[in-house]
């Protein structure tokens, strides 16, 4: 029967999710097309990013871990989306309670998700609520590169719902709900910095610490062309990340799209020759990287800076990363490909800037001269760590009292590919 069960409990939820359903009437007047055709466009942008980020981490893992790395994200897709639909939307955006996570029945198995949008809105509810789906899919995804090529698959399937559950929903709550805490305090996080990547960064952070090292931790990327094909692909989704946070095709979109570009640009040439001024070869991962690390740090700030404000974030997140990357291979963490290092400080970088930068209108610090919102942000972001470390630790123990977190030390050495797939590149 335990291996039916996650069967059964899909046929369950379908079930469940025919009596819910809502009727969709056409609504004339009250949405605004244009809007609507941009988010459209977002939304599609954002999900490309996760098989992007298959490429991205598959191409770096040795290569008898590809299939099984490049897997880890893209099942996130099949899981993460029904488990949305099921409950999470609601427990991120549903009605608050107490500030940190929303009623589960408030919009559970996507009741009353219609196509009238939310108040303040231009976009039919039900298109938000995808959008903000896809946010959730890549985040469990972006974890996986600090465990890679020692992780048994079921198990982090598991870890993949409890996380989402009890971390992520709390944190899109807290911060974009209505009545969420991060929110109510005037925290600032225009596309994610905290919710996707300050979470994903510290869960990676502990399942490195939790996993342990590899038996042998020789690093040499499968296929160099991948990762550039997966950086690619999260660039060009991020304009759907950042551009679509504004949710309409506005002022704000565009300001968000230019720094992202440019942050992007920044962070790149910043991390290739930061790496020759250390003797190091301006190597083609090395820009991928600080590309990624820079798209990273403008998430939160993305609509809030400058230009000139935007190359800074990238300039000062890929430099921080690079020396954080330098540092932990010196130390006993074994996180895989840099998880934490990249997206965590990355997000952190990118986080406390946003407080600096911000305009006089959001209570910036150098536009107002108010340290309020900097400690805000601080605030948040040492409760964040609490909750995306310590609550995924809870997460990987009590995984790791069900069903077995790590491969075999036979299965190891044969590679996940196979060990756990039955499948070779």
């Amino acid at each position: 029967m335990g291996k039916q069960l996650p069967f059964v409990l899909l046929a369950v939820a379908c079930v469940v999710c025919l009596l819910g359903i809502t009727e969709y009437d056409v609504l004339d007047g009250q949405l605004d097309r244009g809007d609507t055709a941009w988010m459209l466009v977002s939304t599609a942008f954002v999900l490309l990013m996760t098989p992007g980020l298959a490429f991205f981490y598959g191409g770096m893992v040795n290569r008898k871990n590809v299939i099984s790395t490049m897997m880890q994200s893209f099942v996130c897709m099949g899981v993460v989306s029904i488990l949305w639909v099921v409950v999470g939307y609601s427990l991120a955006f549903g009605d608050s309670l107490g500030g940190v996570i929303g009623d589960p029945r408030t919009f559970a198995f996507f009741r009353d998700v219609g196509l009238a949008p939310k108040p303040d809105q231009t976009i039919p509810h039900l298109l938000f609520a995808l959008f903000q789906m896809k946010f959730a899919v890549i985040t469990p995804a972006l974890i996986t590169g600090s465990f890679a090529e020692r992780v048994r698959f079921r198990s982090y399937l598991l870890f993949t719902v409890l996380f989402v559950l009890f971390v992520y929903c709390p944190l899109a709550h807290m911060t974009w709900g209505d009545g969420g805490l991060f929110l109510d305090w005037a925290v600032l996080d225009f596309a994610g910095g905290t919710v996707v990547h300050m979470s994903a960064g510290f869960a990676a952070l502990a399942g490195a610490v939790y996993l342990g090292k590899r038996r042998d931790r020789t690093h040499d990327p499968a296929n160099v062309p991948y990762v550039i094909l997966g950086t690619a692909l999260l660039w060009f989704g991020w304009f759907g990340f950042n551009a679509g946070s504004a949710l309409g095709a506005n002022e704000m979109a565009v300001v968000a799209f230019a720094n992202t570009m440019v942050a992007s640009a920044a962070a790149m040439i910043t991390w290739v020759f930061f790496d020759r001024a250390r003797d190091l070869k301006m190597s083609a991962v090395g820009a991928c990287i600080g590309a990624v690390v820079g798209l990273v740090a403008i998430t939160p700030a993305a609509g809030f800076v400058s230009l000139g404000e935007a190359v800074f974030i990238g300039f000062v997140s890929a430099l921080i990363s690079n020396v954080a990357v330098e540092y932990k291979g010196r130390t006993s963490i074994d996180d895989t490909l840099d998880v934490f290092p990249c997206h965590g400080l990355g997000g952190i970088v990118g986080m406390l800037l946003t407080a600096v930068f911000a305009g006089a209108a959001e209570g910036g610090l150098l536009a107002t001269g108010s340290w309020r919102l900097l400690g805000m942000h601080l605030l948040a972001l040492l409760l964040t760590a609490v909750l995306a470390f310590g609550g995924s630790w809870v997460l990987y123990t009590l995984v790791g009292a069900v069903l077995p977190l790590r491969v075999t030390p036979e299965q190891e050495a044969r590679g996940l590919d196979l060990s756990q797939h039955g499948e070779a590149v």
